[in-house]
């Protein structure tokens, strides 16, 4: 049985802003150093037809645990999180609220993206990605 005690992350607020979201870490750090399991909590569905559906929810967010190789596909990666991250502020770039603000953060999500996919190109061309090895 797990006894860990969820920790609230709180590093998306911002002064002032009446943001309700809730994000809470919902694991320990394992060997590798790195948490798993995160929820976001306290946003309704925009698309609820029912006072019931439209009630404040949550969403579990699991990320991969283990080397792929070894322990197949059980999570999100990284990666996914970003493309997902990129194409909504393409979006907005291409209709009415493009901004200098939403280029700034595409070009560091970009840059993200590309440190991510370099590390995981050198891993395979030492024939290392997706196991234990460093």
């Amino acid at each position: 049985m797990n006894s860990f005690i969820p920790i609230e992350i709180t590093s998306h607020l911002v002064k002032g802003e009446p943001n309700a979201l809730t994000v809470k870490a919902m694991d320990g750090r394992t060997p590798g150093g790195a948490r798993h399991e995160y929820v976001i909590g306290g946003f309704r569905r925009h698309d609820a037809q029912d006072s019931e559906s439209s009630a404040v929810t949550q969403l579990l967010v699991p990320f991969q645990s283990g080397p792929i190789k070894e322990n197949g596909v059980n999570g999100v990666t990284h990666e996914a999180l970003l493309v997902i991250l990129i194409d909504r502020l393409e979006c907005f770039q291409a209709g009415p609220f493009a901004s200098r603000d939403n280029e700034m953060a595409l070009v560091a999500l970009r840059d993200a993206l590309y440190w991510l996919q370099t590390r995981t190109l050198a891993r395979i061309a030492r024939n290392v990605e997706g196991t234990s090895a460093q």
